[in-house]
């Protein structure tokens, strides 16, 4: 199993959310994140006060997917949040040891159940 966290412009989530079902990816989490990486500093002016924007307003994305999703899901984030512009984002892919289902305390290894094509999307 592989992890995937995905940073992606807040305007793109709609699009990618839309591009993981095609490809079968209906489990993950959204986080509202702030960061920082080459995207300029900006000016931002509140109530007459002029103040720097140095920590941009991003979407994190985080998917747990078994190795056969890895690749269908990375290019479905790519194509589905790239803009060419900067600040457009990173993916992240981590190797993922176990993972436990909370109510069964079992191991689960279900988790290409929570990414397989459902009839109703």
């Amino acid at each position: 199993m592989k992890r995937i966290d995905a940073i992606i412009r807040p305007e793109k989530l709609q699009p990618t959310i839309q591009a993981l079902r095609k490809v079968g990816v209906s489990g993950f989490t959204v986080i509202p994140v702030q960061g920082r990486g080459q995207q300029k500093d900006t000016i931002g002016v509140y109530r007459g006060h002029v103040y720097d924007i140095n920590l941009h307003p991003k979407i994190k994305l985080e998917i747990v997917v078994s190795d056969n999703y890895l690749h269908p899901t990375i290019q479905a984030i790519m194509n589905a949040a790239q803009t060419g512009k900067t600040g457009d984002g990173k993916i992240f892919v981590y190797h993922i040891e176990e993972a436990y289902n909370i109510r069964t305390g079992a191991v689960d290894e279900t988790i290409d159940e929570l990414n397989s094509p459902r009839e109703d999307s």
